[in-house]
């Protein structure tokens, strides 16, 4: 039997999906996250999964993984101490950024730049110069960047170096001479050059993309490296350890470790893949998808069964030229703590989240802080009386002591205060969604809403009643998604080059030949990682704007498209999209600023999820009887087992369907069937 694991590590909890690739069998498990550091959660995780499910480690063939290890050394500054080599005169090209301050007219005066990630004291200038044609203007004085290159290592201290030449993007000559120097000299520390890690146009960009990630290589190195040790170490020398990329695609170890700014969205895109994983195969190519989990909700607009992937990833007040599903995170989740401000007496949920230690108040952690997991308790939404999948003890009185708190403070009724949280937490998350839809040209209405981690469930079917997008549709595993996202998504890399080209003044042929470039390129680091370009699947891309534009649309499109259609195809669906997006097109005047290409590996199938067993009638999925509080009545609930359910089953409500990782409710006025996949399928009763 061979397995592949996905691992996703949240904010509350490490969730972990074993799949037998065999008989398509699965075994999921939700450990506690480990802040301080991440492996040893999923250390822990990878244990309780095997032995619960009686599998020998050594099974495991594959572990897919999303991380946010990049991500939490940008967010919390603790990344690697940089040093810059630029071309002389432009040492100063990250203080000077855009030369914009955030605010309003007056932000200037409030505004406090950030330290620099690649500080001007560890900044050198070095001799060169290339011209916009990639012709040399200026030789490297190799003797001079020699000199200060050894100074700049004898002062000490410098854990990665960066880069990045004028123009290199067109010519990367002088950078890869420049890190052959400094490899004699800084040995074994960590070099990043920009024509490798980003070779796009635009000075600052390119300069801020590359400092990145040298700031969070040494950091993402080490992690990968441990961790690939201790999964070899249990599960044998033969294990493939894989990052989840922020444009939802996946990364080797190897790739990983020297383009970490590939991996700052890498948690969020998990859930991306694993939604489009299981509506694609249930006919749903037009979705919204909401991912709560303890700390934060992330959601995402997918049209046609692709996601939408900017060409730039933004991590606090970062920015850098990479490619990441396009994803808004609020800071609404299960744990996100609710409070009466004694100024304005109005009641405010998160973004302040109690994490998962302490953790809501319901699991008797520590926690006493009233949280939305404790609102939802009260409510009797998540049930205290019965274990649902028998994985966690609820404690219903230490929720009430907690949201008693809100009550007081407002000076109302308990469940008025809980219902308060609950309506606040969700208008929150329906504003992330007016984000991806409404401000993107696209109506809520033309979509399906799909809930997933491990609150999602809960809010869903109230989610879809403030964006009128049906069905709502939650997947089966909904808290382990992301560990499902990541098991099934494909390894892949890309190649770039910047372009500059009118569409008018390009011919079909010439394009396809710069692509096929490209293409061989993009396949060589998979060749690298052991897949044979015979199993590659290749897409390619380009950025257009108009003529005198600052702003670009990426268009995707395959190799046979192109040979049918040839440019147009790139300028109609860049005019039908520039018009979704601001209501009017010109029709001519198309600038090719990038292409690109991707090249995936193909696409290994598993054998299909299994369901409940058919003949099972409803009342047999029936585990217990409850109640719960909406709209200011209670409500009399059956709470319904979802692993017995299956194809052809309607579960009217008021209902709860309980599972290991997560409960889905269903409001009175609605109902859920199941489909063939397993999705759970909400609509309006008939």
């Amino acid at each position: 039997m061979s397995y592949r694991l996905g691992v996703d590590v949240g904010g509350t909890f490490t969730d972990l999906l074993l799949i037998n690739e065999d008989t398509g069998e699965t075994y999921t498990a939700k450990v506690p996250s480990t802040p301080e550091d991440s492996s040893i959660g999923v250390l822990n995780g990878i244990a309780r999964i095997c032995d619960e499910s009686g599998i020998d480690p050594a099974g495991v063939s594959r572990v897919m993984h999303g991380t946010t290890v990049a991500t939490n050394a940008v967010l919390t500054g603790k990344g690697a101490k940089v040093g810059l080599v630029t071309t002389t005169g432009f040492e100063d090209t990250l203080q000077v950024a855009r030369s914009f301050c955030p605010g309003g007219l007056g932000g200037w005066v409030s505004f406090v730049k950030k330290p620099l990630l690649a500080p001007l004291e560890l900044t050198i200038g070095a001799r060169e110069r290339i011209s916009a044609d990639g012709s040399v203007v200026q030789p490297l004085d190799e003797d001079q960047l020699r000199a200060d290159l050894q100074g700049l290592y004898d002062r000490g201290g410098v854990e990665a170096l960066t880069i990045c030449f004028i123009n290199a993007y067109i010519n990367g000559e002088h950078e890869r001479r420049a890190r052959e120097i400094a490899a004699e000299i800084f040995g074994d520390t960590p070099i990043s050059i920009s024509s490798e890690v980003v070779p796009e146009m635009q000075e600052y960009e390119r300069t801020e993309t590359t400092v990145v990630n040298s700031y969070v290589r040494p950091e993402v190195a080490k992690y990968v490296r441990n961790l690939q040790a201790a999964l070899e170490e249990k599960m044998g020398r033969d294990t493939q350890l894989s990052i989840l990329r922020s444009d939802g695609g996946l990364a080797s170890a190897r790739g990983s470790a020297e383009s970490p700014v590939n991996l700052l969205m890498s948690g969020p895109a998990g859930g991306v893949s694993g939604a489009l994983y299981f509506c694609n195969r249930a006919g749903y190519g037009d979705i919204l998808t909401f991912d709560m989990g303890g700390t934060s909700t992330d959601v995402a607009l997918i049209q046609n069964s692709r996601a939408r992937v900017r060409r730039e990833t933004i991590v606090g007040d970062v920015r850098v030229r990479a490619p990441s599903v396009d994803v808004r995170t609020v800071g609404a989740g299960g744990g996100s703590i609710a409070f009466v401000p004694e100024l304005t007496k109005a009641l405010r949920v998160g973004p302040e989240s109690a994490g998962a230690v302490p953790g809501p108040a319901c699991y008797m952690k520590g926690g006493e802080a009233p949280t939305v997991c404790d609102a939802n308790v009260v409510l009797g939404y998540l049930p205290s009386d019965v274990q649902l999948g028998g994985k966690m003890e609820i404690n219903r009185e230490a929720s009430v002591r907690a949201v008693q708190q809100v009550a007081d403070a407002m000076g109302i009724d308990l469940l008025d205060a809980a219902e308060g949280i609950i309506k606040i937490v969700n208008e929150s998350m329906f504003g992330a969604l007016r984000l991806v839809s409404v401000e993107q040209g696209y109506d809520p209405r033309d979509f399906s809403l799909v809930g997933f981690g491990g609150a999602g469930p809960l809010h869903a079917n109230a989610l879809g009643i403030l964006t009128d997008a049906w069905p709502v549709i939650v997947p089966p595993g909904p808290g382990v998604l992301c560990a499902y996202g990541d098991a099934t998504t494909r390894v892949q890399d890309e190649a770039a080059r910047t372009y500059l080209t009118m569409a008018q003044d390009l011919s079909d042929t010439q394009l396809l030949a710069d692509l096929r470039e490209l293409q061989q390129r993009a396949g060589e680091s998979l060749v690298v990682d052991g897949i044979p370009a015979a199993d590659h699947e290749v897409i390619f891309q380009a950025d257009l704007r108009y003529a005198g534009q600052a702003f670009q649309i990426t268009v995707d499109f395959t190799e046979d498209e192109l040979v049918e259609k040839g440019i147009a195809l790139l300028t109609d669906q860049f005019d039908r999209e520039h018009e979704q997006l601001f209501t009017f097109k010109l029709g001519d005047g198309h600038e090719i600023l990038m292409i690109r290409a991707i090249a995936r590996a193909r696409a290994k199938s598993i054998a299909e999820l299994k369901t409940g067993e058919a003949g099972t009638t409803l009342e047999e999925c029936r585990i217990h009887d409850s109640q719960f509080y909406h709209e200011g009545a209670w409500h009399d609930v059956f709470i319904y087992d979802r692993d017995r359910l299956h194809e052809g089953l309607v579960v009217p409500g008021p209902a709860i369907i309980g599972e290991m990782d997560s409960t889905t409710v269903v409001l009175p006025g609605f109902e859920a069937r199941v489909d063939p996949v397993g999705n759970l399928l909400i609509n309006p009763a008939q």
